[in-house]
């Protein structure tokens, strides 16, 4: 009976802990995406059936005056929009379909648009993911502040990249190959991202600055939930002392803009990283999937509210990018197709987009069994 008590609180404590967190910034980002196709597809005057949170059965839902179909479905990892004229929920256009129209009812479908309407729609999302980055990272911002804490070395490891390229204890870096560093976490953030690549650095020593030139290397760490991750690492600490880590206050534009570069390095690692791991300089193991998603959001739970909404931030710029690969069943897909489109100033042949939809269906499968498979590694190892 204990066991079977304490095996319920287990799953208890799993589905409070992990799933209820991974919900909420899962449900946020995916609305916000498919809210931004629906908004514009409205715009374009094009009639959308269906605004699904999840694939599947529908759990519960209700109709608006536009006629559209709000609907909560039961498996919660993604969503779709569907519009009027789609064969599916991947917006496969349905031929019969369009040659049994009206020339009313091709007015309000999407097939029946031009190519820059539909472009516009399918690009709507991704933008919409990178929006919804920017304001809540600004919000963030505007209401905690910027990290204030010099990018000073206090202590300098043995043995390690930082002795080797000649820093010593008391320096204070001020750019990164000529991009300044206001404060410790930008320069952390930066070399995390640059294992086994040169990098120049301005220094600050004595009221002087000092050129040097460092190589990160690549090591395990481990965060303060106990997960492992390969990244660059200097070899140098900084010692934090009462008030000396400080909030900087900011107005609404200057966190605008903050929220702006925010979004851009996250975006720009995620690209350099995927870039990386083409070119065998990054291990691919670092690639999450769901699992890995649902642990990461239980754990930054932990941490209150404003770290959660900060990983949705993260997560929406993740999906944005995903979403503009240029992979047939995606938005990059749909977009590359439209752009032959308007080069070649007609369609690809139904036959060729049908290909191109299940080579991209068994592209999108594969990576995600590849990233559950990373992710059951990765529990199996924690």
């Amino acid at each position: 009976m204990d066991f079977l008590l304490n095996g319920f609180n287990t799953l208890s404590h799993g589905l409070i802990g992990y799933i209820v967190p991974f919900l909420f910034v899962l449900t946020i980002v995916v609305f916000f995406h498919e809210l931004g196709h629906f908004l514009v597809a409205r715009w374009a005057g094009v009639r959308v059936l269906t605004f699904s949170l999840g694939f599947g059965p529908e759990l519960f839902g209700f109709n608006d005056r536009h006629r559209t179909r709000w609907k909560v479905s039961a498996i919660p990892l993604g969503g779709y929009v569907k519009f009027f004229g789609d064969d599916s929920e991947a917006s496969t256009p349905s031929s019969d379909a369009l040659k049994a129209m009206t020339e009313e009812e091709r007015k309000v479908s999407f097939h029946g648009k031009k190519v820059g309407p539909r472009a516009a729609i399918v690009a709507a999302g991704p933008i919409a993911n990178f929006l919804l980055a920017i304001v809540i990272f600004a919000a963030l911002f505007t209401f905690f502040g910027k990290p204030n804490q010099s990018a000073r070395v206090d202590q300098v490891q043995e043995k390690s990249a930082a002795a080797a390229a000649g820093f010593k204890s008391g320096d204070i870096v001020t750019a990164i190959d000529g991009s300044a560093i206001e404060n410790f976490t930008d320069m952390q953030r930066v070399v995390s991202t640059k294992a086994g690549v040169p990098l120049t650095f301005s220094v600050k020593r004595d009221d002087k600055i000092v050129t040097l030139k460092g190589t990160p290397e690549l090591r395990e760490i481990k965060d303060a939930f106990g997960n492992t991750h390969k990244v660059g690492v200097l070899g140098i600490t900084r010692a934090t002392t009462p008030g000396d880590a400080t909030n900087e206050k900011v107005n609404p534009a200057t966190a605008v803009w903050l929220g702006v570069k925010e979004t851009w390095f996250v975006a720009k690692s995620t690209v350099l990283y995927i870039g990386d791991v083409f070119t065998r300089r990054a291990s691919a193991d670092q690639v999450g999937g769901p699992i890995r998603i649902a642990q990461i959001s239980g754990q930054v739970a932990t941490l209150g509210l404003s770290p959660l909404i900060h990983l949705a931030a993260v997560l929406s710029v993740s999906i944005g990018l995903l979403n503009l690969f240029p992979v047939p069943l995606l938005d990059g897909g749909h977009l590359l197709f439209y752009i032959v489109e308007a080069v070649r100033g007609r369609p690809l042949s139904e036959r060729s987009q049908e290909m191109g939809f299940r080579v991209g269906l068994a592209l999108v499968l594969m990576l995600m069994i590849f990233a559950t498979y990373n992710d059951i590694l990765h529990l199996a190892g924690s």
